[in-house]
């Protein structure tokens, strides 16, 4: 075995001073209690290593109030190949003096009486379980004394900046009291049998609040923000304490460490293996096609990416046009030469991120607007169609987190372009800073965030850098690292650390999803997160997305790897039936997304892309509470085809995927038969002089019916200025204004009003649907995925307005009604609709079980009407 090696470490006192608040009617005294601590030292009288050496632990002194240890804390290191390779890793990458902040020379800050009597060094020691943490008072009180006490103004930075105090004076915070304790913060990856005191090797200050307003913890949770308020010990005064600097704090200068970056690059690439190497979704051995060009910043030239070359790729904002410094026709001969790139007109991200390729040693460098042709349509569609190759290839991606525009500077890079804004107060003789906010954070608040290109860029890339405004960070399949926590490892590897799970890694698409797990799941988290980001160019909302759905086709083998089959308008066509049933969400906006030129194809209304801003697929609860969640799911199919018009203005049936019925039991099954309309389609008899068929148009037979709806006031997180709403659908059968079920439609809709209805598939159900007194007790796929379409001004086409559900009544009481519905790319739909002579001859209400009667069907006055002979109808 190999020898240990050992470390003299002198601990400061042990214990703590217990402070109880007693409030009385004249004033508030305090009270101070010596409490025990256990010591950290667990009971092992030695640990034995080669040639039987033994390090014995000393035995404790106790000294009244306090417990001084004398002790030598062996050091666990492991064999010596592993020594090796990081003993080489810090030759390769030695940290620079030119990189690392100076350290000035202070005071330790003043305290108050309350912080001046804890043992900041037997505390950061030991540890404080959190069921004994230390009253520090009224977190009025700590505000006040924030300017007199150096550890109250870092608890008070720390509750200003996660509450948001100062944006949110109105916050009642009179009756909350805070208290502190220290617990470990990481847990190293070592094995069981070496002795827990190696195990614990750091531990971090917490903040306890003994209550935290709702309002402040929802806005936490929407910034990303780390709930837990922690206050971090330098890594350079760990050994005060008896500790490594590892899991400590570091500071953090003006510019970024460039060697810290290289350093974690290098450790990622030689010891993490396959994980950060390759990517799911696609062959290992997949080449870039000779139609990708990069940079060659030695060069400073746009070239073809040499074969299987190493890249870097650059995630940014444009912030608008920047036909100044962009690739074009008429630039791009004269870029290909030897510095033909001129640098003068690139703007500041562009800059700065060539000068930090050449600095980490890199040559090549992806970048959009100069490596893809601007003013070509070809090359773009072509670039396109290769993105996901491009980020999923690139050694890493830059993310340039902290600007707006391209003209804004790469933070850390040149002097003066960031500001960590760390703060660092020394007290007790120890340097403590509150942890810049954690990588997602940092994220969650940019700019680049909210932007729509950039969300497959993160998605897809193997290896993140990020520079935020005040730090840096790294991710990879594996880890998460920042400037300002030392999380790399230096002596042991870690399990988990303060960022491990403080990174953007849970929402990429690099990892490979469980066995068994379908690619619709995925789908649907994905466009709800998509469109919630804006776009410069709205023509763009599916290009900005191609990328990640053609890595979901090819990982997922849908229609066998094959994007161009597997979806059209954003739209998966296998799973289509499911893929209608999207709903906006509640503010955004109701209108229809205009394409950038002439020569596009409009999108049909059926798909999310038809529609500015955010849509999410929910379950069937989201009718009863618009903040309801879950994946919807469809339990029978309805339509026996479905078709598409393609680009040559042929009728192409498409390959949807159909679900048998489902039911809980046998007697469910033959519940409310749905007889679905059968026949094929002809095309001819869709084409008029009016209405001719258009590329994208999707041509289903289904059931059409009338009812009534009204807007519902009974919605959980309803907001009545939102501008999509809650619906309820009403019938007169059997009685006046019977809940049949739930739609969501824009707020402008009428109240009450008659829309028209065309079925989609069966749906799940849950209480609260309809009136179940009176129709009966549900059972699964009694509800019905419906669709409410509306003719459009001056045209005879229809367009999609909203998608509910609706008690199985339609099947039963209008057997005869057939529809053939056409939904177009122009955002226009033809239908056609066919009834049996029995159901236009009369218009008898129908009685309940009524619906095989030859000569009855609904009153259009009462509900649901069946439209008569065969028509043409306009719509988008």
């Amino acid at each position: 075995m190999t020898r240990l090696s050992s470390v003299h470490a002198h601990i400061p006192p042990l214990g703590y001073h217990h402070r109880v608040r007693k409030r009385t009617n004249s004033a508030v005294r305090y009270q101070f209690t010596n409490l025990p601590i256990a010591s950290v030292l667990k009971a092992h009288n030695s640990i034995h290593c080669s040639k039987s050496r033994k390090f014995r632990l000393l035995k404790a002194q106790a000294v009244f109030p306090y417990l001084e240890l004398g002790l030598v804390l062996p050091m666990f290191s492991f064999y010596k190949r592993r020594r090796k390779i990081r003993t080489e890793d810090s030759s390769l990458h030695p940290t620079p003096n030119n990189h690392t902040p100076e350290i000035p020379s202070e005071n330790d800050a003043p305290l108050c009486s309350t912080c001046s009597s804890l043992n900041l060094h037997a505390i950061l020691h030991d540890g404080i379980p959190k069921e004994h943490a230390i009253p520090l008072g009224h977190l009025t009180d700590i505000l006040d004394k924030s300017n007199q006490c150096g550890l109250c103004n870092l608890v008070a930075i720390v509750i200003r900046r996660a509450w948001n105090l100062d944006k949110q004076p109105g916050i009642d915070i009179a009756d909350i009291t805070c208290a502190l304790y220290a617990i470990e913060c990481g847990y190293p990856n070592i094995p069981d049998y070496v002795s827990p005191v190696l195990r614990d090797i750091c531990h971090r200050l917490y903040i306890q609040p003994f209550d935290r307003p709702l309002d402040v913890t929802a806005a936490m949770v929407a910034a990303e923000s780390n709930l837990m308020l922690d206050i971090q010990l330098l890594g350079e005064d760990a050994s005060k304490v008896g500790r490594t600097k590892e899991l400590h704090g570091r500071r953090v200068g003006q510019n970024v460490d460039i060697a810290l970056l290289k350093r974690w690059i290098h450790i990622c690439e030689h010891e993490h293996g396959e994980l950060c190497e390759t990517v799911w979704w696609r062959d290992a051995r997949e080449v870039l096609p000779k139609s990708v060009r990069v940079i060659d910043v030695t060069r400073m030239a746009v070239v073809p990416a040499p074969r299987s070359c190493r890249f870097v790729a650059l995630s940014y904002l444009w912030g608008g046009t920047g036909k100044e410094y962009w690739t074009t026709r008429a630039n791009l001969k004269q870029r290909r030469a030897q510095g033909g790139l001129d640098v003068s007109v690139l703007p500041g991200t562009i800059l700065d991120t060539i000068q930090l390729v050449r600095q980490l040693g890199e040559r090549f460098l992806w970048i959009d607007a100069l490596c893809i042709v601007q003013d070509c349509p070809k090359d773009k569609a072509v670039q396109i169609g290769v993105m996901e190759l491009i980020y999923g290839s690139s050694t890493f991606t830059i993310f340039a987190g902290g600007g707006t525009s391209a003209h804004d500077p790469l933070p850390g890079i040149r002097p003066g372009t960031r500001d960590p804004q760390q703060q660092i107060a020394k007290i007790q003789g120890l340097h403590l800073a509150v942890p810049l906010i954690l990588p997602r954070e940092a994220i969650a608040s940019s700019v680049w965030d909210t932007r729509g290109w950039t969300y497959q860029e993160i998605m897809l890339s193997r290896r993140r850098i990020f520079l935020a405004p005040h730090h840096m960070h790294f991710e990879c399949g594996e880890d998460v690292w920042s400037e300002d926590v030392i999380a790399e490892r230096i002596n042991l590897p870690w399990g988990s650390h303060p960022l491990k799970h403080g990174g953007t890694g849970g929402f990429t698409f690099t990892h490979a999803p469980p066995m068994g797990s379908g690619y619709m799941a995925h789908y649907m988290s994905i466009i709800g997160k998509y469109t919630q980001r804006r776009l410069t160019m709205e023509s763009d909302i599916v290009n900005a997305v191609t990328a990640l759905i053609n890595a979901m086709a090819k990982g997922f083998k849908v229609a066998g790897g094959q994007p161009v089959k597997a979806f059209r308008f954003g739209m998966p066509l296998i799973d289509l039936e499911l893929a209608l049933v999207w709903q906006p969400t509640a503010n955004t906006s109701c209108v229809r997304r205009v394409p950038g030129n002439a020569n596009m194809t409009p999108w049909p209304s059926w798909s999310w892309a038809a529609w500015r801003g955010a849509v999410r697929y929910s379950e069937v609860t989201v009718f009863l509470d618009m903040q309801g969640g879950g994946t919807p799911w469809v339990t029978q199919s309805l339509v026996e085809q479905w078709h598409i018009v393609d680009d040559d203005g042929r009728l192409v049936r498409q390959d949807v995927q159909r679900t048998g019925r489902m039911a809980r039991s046998t007697e469910e099954a033959n519940s409310s038969p749905y007889i679905i309309p059968k026949g094929d389609i002809d095309a001819q008899n869709l084409i008029t002089e009016n209405a001719p068929l258009r590329p994208g148009t999707l041509v289903f037979r289904t059931r059409s019916a009338r009812f009534n709806v009204m807007k519902a006031d009974d919605v959980a997180g309803a907001d009545p200025k939102a501008n999509y709403g809650t619906y309820s659908i009403l019938s007169d059968i059997p009685r006046p204004s019977t809940l049949v079920g739930r739609v969501i439609l824009p707020r402008s809709t009428h109240s009450p009003t008659s829309c028209e209805f065309i079925v989609l598939s069966r749906a799940d159900e849950i209480e609260g649907l309809y009136d179940e007194d009176t129709l009966g007790k549900r059972y699964l796929g009694c509800m019905l995925y419906v669709m409410v379409v509306q003719e459009m001004q001056d045209e005879k086409r229809l367009e999609r307005v909203g998608v509910g559900v609706i008690l199985n009544m339609l099947g039963r009481t209008c057997q005869g009604s057939r529809r053939l519905s056409c939904w177009d790319s122009s955002e226009v739909v033809q239908m056609q609709t066919q009834h049996c002579p029995c159901c236009i001859e009369n218009r008898q209400r129908l009685k309940p079980n009524d619906n095989d009667t030859p000569r009855s069907r609904y009153d259009e006055s009462h509900g649901a009407a069946a439209r008569g002979t065969a028509r043409q109808a306009q719509g988008s």
